[in-house]
């Protein structure tokens, strides 16, 4: 019996709505080259110089690094309490287990401007504590970045275990393994690309998280995607769209690689 195959109307039309889509993409690449100082078509003669301010400007090149480190250490850290958590409600089934995961995943819940002004005024009441950890600093950051993230690692490592055939946990107790022997031996490596997902997803949301950001920072503490905020909303810099050209170069690039190594091990 052979698949369908859509006919070549169902494939216009796809191209079409394919091409709607990609359009504001594609229309960021010519505005990235404009000679102009402000936001706009190119005119005449084509201009490398936003992608050079890229590089010369500090301010780009201190954004990208922070942004960075806040996504490495916030990913790592909601991923870590994420793990802990799951395996917590998956080996040992509280009685109120329902409840405890509903808590958990509020930040999925309410709107993010009500988590945006709790977590300023944590940020603030740390920072009379210390100004390590508190408002405006990278690891006040961090901290409402875990905030926010932590949620969604706690669904993909709840549904990789769901997964996990609970007999050879069973097994694993039955012949006297510890609790942290039977999480570190026989549970975890049996949900690694769960928790792996659960990493990268982190990291993807804390690289491109804006809205929680603009209420925890002011001016020490500026990401990427706070100063290109910053840009349209006071300068309309083009240089935006050239760090928007070269960030869809990177997501293009991991996509085509993802598709050419699985396709290459289809073939094995």
């Amino acid at each position: 019996m052979s698949g369908y195959r859509p006919g070549p109307v169902a494939l216009f039309v796809a191209l079409l709505v394919a091409v709607f889509l990609l359009m504001p993409l594609l229309a960021v690449v010519p505005v990235s080259l404009t000679p102009s100082r402000m936001l706009s078509m190119p005119t005449g003669a084509l201009s490398l110089r936003h992608y050079r301010a890229l590089i010369e400007d500090p301010r780009w090149l201190d954004s990208i690094l922070l942004s960075l480190r806040v996504g490495i250490v916030s990913s790592t850290l909601a991923t870590l309490l994420a793990l802990a958590f799951s395996l917590g409600i998956w080996m040992f089934r509280p009685r109120f287990a329902a409840l405890l995961v509903g808590f958990v995943l509020l930040p999925m819940i309410v709107p993010p401007v009500v988590s945006a002004i709790t977590l300023y005024f944590l940020l603030t009441s740390m920072s009379g504590i210390g100004s390590a950890v508190g408002y405006d600093t990278w690891l006040g950051v961090v901290l409402a970045h875990v905030v926010v993230t932590v949620p969604f690692a706690v669904v993909l490592i709840l549904v990789s275990l769901s997964q996990v055939d609970r007999r050879i946990d069973l097994a694993a107790r039955g012949l006297g393994a510890s609790t942290w022997e039977r999480a570190t031996k026989i549970i975890i490596p049996n949900i690694k690309f769960g928790i792996a997902t659960a990493w990268l997803l982190s990291f993807v949301l804390s690289w491109e998280e804006i809205g929680v950001t603009l209420f925890v920072t002011s001016v020490n503490a500026i990401t990427l995607p706070r100063l290109m905020w910053m840009g349209l909303r006071d300068n309309i810099d083009p240089a935006i769209a050239a760090i928007s050209v070269i960030l869809t170069l990177i997501t293009v690039t991991a996509i085509t690689a993802r598709i050419a190594y699985r396709r290459a091990e289809g073939r094995d």
